[in-house]
């Protein structure tokens, strides 16, 4: 076994392949940019190397720099984790050639799968179904044209070395070919460092499943099941789950054995995913194969009982695997959801700053079985970079069932408190609690579909209103009693104790009574329906239980002085509690209007401006581009709401812009 492993990554992958080091008792080495010097990976390991500047071309990604790192380490073997280092065949080569081992599949595999043209025919040749397209690269725009005509609309714009959905557009239209082919260039050679483009067809009503493989060095090649990774946004998955919902015995295992065959063909091992593209009537097609470990990982590994960054370990120490396909046993559902930096309320746009609140739920099991597993590179004060993926952790769920695991999963997104940055925890609840998502009937388009006009948060139904009016109602009785008991009060009956009140949420106006029953109280509606609360809240709180009328909710709670700030499932709402004669005045307040930017092109994330694709003067129409913006690796472009004559450009290609800074501005 190994003496020592440098990981040659950062973030939640590092902390999660150190943990496995550990239990392993390997001692670990990190490495670490210059924006990472405070970074958990670099506290967890035993030791941690410098290795430069904050941008990844300039420290990790650099192979020179981490070939020095193993060798003031004197480590002898790399885990590369995913992305950066972990699909690069050179690297792998350079290891080789120092007898330092690379955790990970051979160079040759490497090599033809991480170009997705290779990769296509080589899987065609070992008999795997592959999507119809244009297998040659493609140089120019107007050629990109004349092929996805030929292959008909829509088409799949991709980069021959892209990943994680970089380098990646779907065009409906020659004019968007035309954008998206320039696009996808960009974004593949500021992430990949290479450029080269096909195109292939987009099929329709598709689902994204991935087929797990594992091989050791002896020729023994596994398949650990499926991960469907349909729910996506900007080719980017947000959440996965094992096993897939759509998929059957005879699928699952034609599915695999392709994906073995695949492996065999190009003398894989370690381990490595196979993803296919399947339509309505099970038909798939492949798509690529990973060579390295999948972000989506943990939920094979909760339904299999096999720790994956292990087995690659073993492998790569020359060990046969320890298990048959015949003793693959798939038990139990696992729903993985990604927590991303970024604000659902501004079109997921990157959000960078520091952590103030970070306190994830317990990683345990609950009382219907179910299991949490949070994967996470971050710590409360730590900070979210603009330079690098915009993951904050995954959250994992584990359930006998299907159901079980999704209901495990809305509560530990209730039960996650995050603060200091935009995240899409909102979102993610929204998608647990989506009626269409809750019976698996997802295609790649879910969100597209359910969120057409993007993510504003959700308006609970009557009934959790009246939930969440009766928790407010608790938590101002709460405030009541503490506030009557300062020095000077006087102990008599006085409008601060008064037990009649209206909950304000929004639009909608509950009027309550209140009664308590020994630590409970009991919340009276209009209609007469009574629910009791207890809760563990109070005042600092800022997060708790609030068992109401048998059910358990945990809620985020802010006192805000005069209201209070709710957040529970995908709900973010401010509740007023007031006595009924304030509330009738509260009807005749004017209702404060927001500042007019109609007029005005304003920076939605904190980024770099890549280019400004207009001038003063020019007329411009609704739609169209006007500018692009970069963050976090991903190229944002900015487009007109409506037509118009520009006035003003205040920002220029190469410079760095906060949130809300002033970009254009129209007469």
């Amino acid at each position: 076994m190994f003496k020592k492993i440098l990981i040659a990554n950062r973030g939640e992958i590092a902390c999660r392949l150190i943990k496995t080091a550990k239990k392993m008792g390997i001692p670990t080495v990190a490495v670490y940019s210059d924006a990472d010097k405070d970074a958990l990976h670099v506290k967890m390991a035993d030791e941690a190397i410098h290795i430069g500047p904050a941008p990844s071309n300039q420290s990790y990604i650099v192979i020179d720099k981490i070939l020095d790192a193993i060798k003031q380490s004197g480590a002898d073997a790399v885990h590369p984790g995913y992305g950066f280092l972990s699909e690069n065949p050179v690297f792998a080569e350079k290891l080789a050639e120092i007898g330092v081992t690379f955790i990970g599949p051979p160079a040759n595999a490497i090599h033809a799968m991480g170009d997705k043209i290779t990769s296509k025919k080589l899987a065609a040749e070992a008999g795997v179904s592959t999507v119809p397209g244009h297998m040659g690269l493609i140089e120019t725009a107007d050629e990109a044209l004349k092929i996805a005509s030929s292959i008909g609309y829509p088409v799949m714009i991709k980069a021959s070395a892209g990943g994680g959905g970089k380098g990646m557009r779907i065009a409906w239209s020659d004019a968007e070919v035309r954008e998206g082919f320039q696009a996808a260039k960009n974004e593949a050679r500021n992430s990949f460092g290479d450029d080269r483009i096909f195109i292939e067809k987009f099929v329709t009503q598709p689902r994204h499943i991935e087929i797990q493989i594992l091989g050791d060095k002896h020729g023994n090649i596994i398949y650990l099941g499926e991960r469907e990774c349909s729910i996506q946004r900007r080719n980017q998955k947000v959440v996965e789950e094992a096993p897939s919902p759509f998929i059957d015995d005879e699928t699952r295992r034609a599915m695999g054995e392709q994906a073995v065959a695949l492996s065999r063909a190009v003398g894989y091992y370690s381990a490595g995913t196979v993803e296919f593209i399947v339509d309505g009537d099970r038909n798939f097609y492949f798509l690529e194969m990973n060579t390295r470990l999948q972000v989506e990982h943990p939920v094979t590994e909760l339904i299999t009982g096999i720790d994956l960054v292990e087995q690659m370990i073993r492998v790569a120490a020359g060990e046969k695997l320890a298990l048959t396909q015949d003793q693959v046993k798939l038990n139990g559902w696992a729903i993985e959801s990604r927590l991303y930096a970024e604000d659902p309320y501004r079109n997921f746009l990157p959000s960078i700053g520091r952590l103030n609140r970070y306190r994830p739920p317990l990683e345990t099991e609950s009382s219907d079985g179910s299991i949490i597993r949070n994967d996470t590179g971050v710590y409360e004060g730590g900070e979210i970079s603009m330079y690098y993926d915009p993951m904050v952790a995954k959250l994992c769920t584990w359930g006998k069932d299907r159901k079980t695991a999704i209901d495990a999963m809305s509560r530990a997104l209730d039960n996650f408190e995050l603060e200091g940055i935009g995240h899409n925890l909102p979102f993610l609840s929204a998608v647990m609690e989506n009626p269409r998502f809750r019976k698996g009937t997802i295609t790649t388009a879910f969100i597209d579909e359910e969120f057409p006009d993007g993510f504003h948060g959700v308006h609970p139904d009557e009934d959790d209103l009246k939930k969440l009016a009766a928790a407010a109602a608790f938590i101002h009785h709460i405030l009541q009693n503490r506030a009557s008991q300062i020095s000077g009060q006087l102990h008599v009956k006085t409008p601060l104790l008064a037990d009649e009140h209206v909950v304000s949420i929004g639009e909608t106006n509950l009027s309550i009574k209140t009664a308590q029953h020994g630590s409970a109280l009991a919340i009276k509606f209009e209609d007469g329906n009574s629910l009791p609360v207890s809760s563990d809240w109070r005042p600092g709180k800022t997060h708790a239980l609030f068992n109401i009328d048998g059910e358990t909710l945990g809620i985020k709670v802010d006192n805000l002085g005069n209201a209070l700030r709710l957040r529970w499932k995908a709900a973010d709402l401010k509740v007023n509690i007031r006595s009924p004669r304030i509330a009738e005045l509260a009807k005749l307040m004017p209702i404060k209007l927001p500042p007019d930017t109609s007029k005005m092109l304003l920076c939605p994330m904190p980024g770099v401006v890549t280019a400004v694709l207009v001038s003063e003067g020019d007329q411009v129409e609704a739609g169209q581009a006007l500018a692009t913006v970069e963050a976090m690796k991903m190229e944002n472009t900015l487009r007109a709401e409506k037509g118009g004559v520009v006035k003003r450009v205040a920002a220029a290609a190469g410079q760095s812009l906060a949130v809300d800074e002033l970009i254009l501005e129209f007469e």
